[in-house]
């Protein structure tokens, strides 16, 4: 039988919401307090990893969105497109989300929101 989930080993194509899903329940049982995704674009593994409420995804492109999605969203995940971030910059992005922290003040409010909608 062949695992739908090789292509992270392989060359075979994957489901990407199963790694978001996965990323998910890691976030919820506290086995990880942060995590990092890709998908072609990184859209659809955002979407993915953002059904959730204890996961808040940011999709960055440069550093500044990866020090924002810190600072101002507590951002748990950082999300890549795999075809629109070179490695270079995506290891400096990755950088500046694990170095940085949240900001708290007027931006707990709306963090709480994210994780707790109505």
């Amino acid at each position: 039988m062949h695992d739908h989930r090789s292509g992270v080993d392989g060359p075979a194509s994957v489901d990407y919401p199963d790694f978001g899903y996965a990323m998910a329940h890691a976030l919820r049982e506290g086995r990880v307090r942060r995590g990092v995704l890709v998908c072609g674009s990184g859209i659809g593994i955002s979407i993915a990893a953002n059904r959730y409420p204890e996961v808040r995804a940011a999709l960055v492109h440069d550093a500044l969105s990866a020090k924002l999605a810190r600072q101002h969203n507590d951002a748990n995940v950082i999300c890549f497109g795999g075809r629109m971030i070179g490695a270079e910059v995506a290891r400096d992005c990755l950088r500046v989300f694990l170095d940085t922290a949240f900001e708290g003040g007027r931006h707990c409010r709306r963090v709480d929101k994210l994780s707790n909608p109505l």
